[in-house]
């Protein structure tokens, strides 16, 4: 009874998809992971490619048992919580099954609503549009900003001068502005080689 208990007790989750595939971005970049992406973001970047994950209401909630069992069953061993902004929701029962069942757990956010869960890797990509919270930048095993335009150079400094030792710091161009900022973007990291380049490869191998 006391499972059941628990179970009933834990929170539902909307979740807009999910895809067993290859992490295509950052320090992670080529390996197996599971993907979970949350409905619900209250940041709403301009440029976003995933809108229609915004209004959490639009996407069927399930349990954190039913997500795990997802996980499990494509016998992934790590999974990234991505969204919209996932930490818009309480995420420790879904971290603490996982972990449970063995399960690495990482997280994409713009670090603009308080941590919840315990996680193996914490990806902080922040954004102009809702300020990212200090204290979780300062917790980032890895800092990748979205280069839009020049001014998100100066952008990515402010917020590398917040994080910890030994973070990973990486400059991503926008998909569609690529073209344009990959040149400025080379220039920069030649210049300030603590920087990496990060680029969607799932985008050039056309998978999810």
């Amino acid at each position: 009874m006391q499972n059941q208990s628990h179970t009933i007790n834990q929170p539902l989750l909307p979740v807009m998809e999910h895809f067993y595939t290859i992490q295509g971005e950052g320090y992670y970049q080529g390996h197996a992971a599971y993907f979970i992406r949350l409905g619900g973001c209250d940041v709403g970047c301009v440029w976003c490619d995933v809108k229609e994950s915004w209004d959490a209401s639009k996407h069927p909630i399930y349990s954190i048992d039913t997500i795990v069992s997802w996980v499990v069953n494509a016998g992934a061993q790590l999974v990234v919580i991505t969204g919209g902004e996932p930490l818009m929701h309480p995420l420790n029962d879904l971290t603490n099954a996982l972990h449970s069942n063995g399960i690495r757990t990482h997280i994409e956010t713009s670090a603009s609503s308080p941590l919840s869960g315990e996680w193996d890797w914490l990806c902080v990509s922040p954004k102009k549009f809702k300020a990212p919270l200090p204290a979780i930048v300062a917790e980032a095993d890895e800092l990748k900003v979205v280069v839009f335009n020049r001014s998100d150079f100066d952008w990515a400094e402010s917020h590398a001068r917040l994080v910890k030792p030994g973070c990973k710091l990486y400059l991503q161009p926008e998909w569609d502005k690529a073209s344009e900022m990959l040149p400025l973007m080379i220039d920069y990291v030649k210049k300030h080689p603590q920087w990496e380049i990060s680029l969607q490869i799932h985008k050039y191998m056309n998978i999810p």
